[in-house]
């Protein structure tokens, strides 16, 4: 118990050394990315094996470690060191703040705020969807990979995040599967279409994380019984005129 108490401080600083050495060495980036997944999996697994709540490590293994997989590879297109920085230290506070809410949700559910997975993913699990995807478009724009592995490369992270997104709001597997599968199809579609824009990578990646946020957003509040037409307006209002504003302004970005 005293080693499941320090973990949540102590995997996050461990990550961002590890981040901190492909900083300074790039040549070790995958180095550092196996190992920080090696880190974040004893982390949860440790908790889930010391838990009686649940036992399934691996629905909290997602968000961490797409996070922190997103923030290496984003910032090897990055060449301002200040917002590589700041990037890692974000990383770690959201390392931090996730495994100790996991931490009190499996083995001091007392102390567990209600909501405080479901609330944290709702803002993490965007950012790592706009990471990615601006990540992949940089693959495309800059090494010229073929679209059909760029295509998968998506189509992976994107069925991970919904899933997760429908997990941590505690939305039956089954119920979810079918609109898990519609929604990675539509994003799919949307990734090889935006990508014969003619935008960088980080205007295509914030497009389709908005058309995520729209999608994720509509089929949450269907699947909790939530969503009314005052709700799916205001998504759709504010999807299409975020979209409007960053193609309308993209030309000067």
């Amino acid at each position: 118990m005293k080693l499941n108490r320090f973990l949540p401080l102590a995997i996050p600083l461990l990550v961002f050394l590890l981040e901190e050495t492909y900083f300074f060495s790039p040549k070790l980036i995958y180095l550092a990315a196996v190992l920080a997944l090696l880190l974040f999996f004893f982390s949860v697994w440790q908790f889930s094996w010391a838990s009686e709540v649940d036992k399934r490590w691996w629905n909290y293994l997602i968000l961490p470690a797409t996070m922190t997989m997103a923030v290496m590879a984003y910032t090897v297109f990055l060449g301002n060191r200040l917002v590589i920085q700041l990037l890692f230290v974000m990383s770690v506070v959201f390392s931090y703040l996730y495994l100790r809410y996991v931490y009190y949700y499996l083995l001091n559910p007392a102390a567990y705020g209600v909501f405080s997975i479901e609330n944290i993913s709702s803002y993490v699990n965007w950012l790592a969807f706009f990471l990615s995807a601006a990540t992949v478009y940089g693959l495309a724009s800059f090494l010229n990979l073929p679209i059909a592995w760029l295509v998968l490369a998506m189509l992976s992270f994107t069925a991970l995040l919904v899933y997760q997104i429908a997990w941590s709001n505690k939305i039956e597997f089954k119920l979810a599967l079918p609109y898990i599968l519609i929604s990675c199809l539509i994003l799919t579609e949307l990734f090889w279409s935006i990508s014969f824009l003619p935008f960088n990578y980080n205007i295509s990646g914030l497009a389709l994380a908005i058309c995520y946020y729209v999608i994720i957003g509509l089929v949450k509040n269907h699947l909790l019984h939530k969503l009314d037409v005052a709700k799916a307006r205001m998504y759709l209002l504010l999807g299409s005129i975020s979209l409007l504003l960053v193609l309308a302004t993209a030309r000067w970005i």
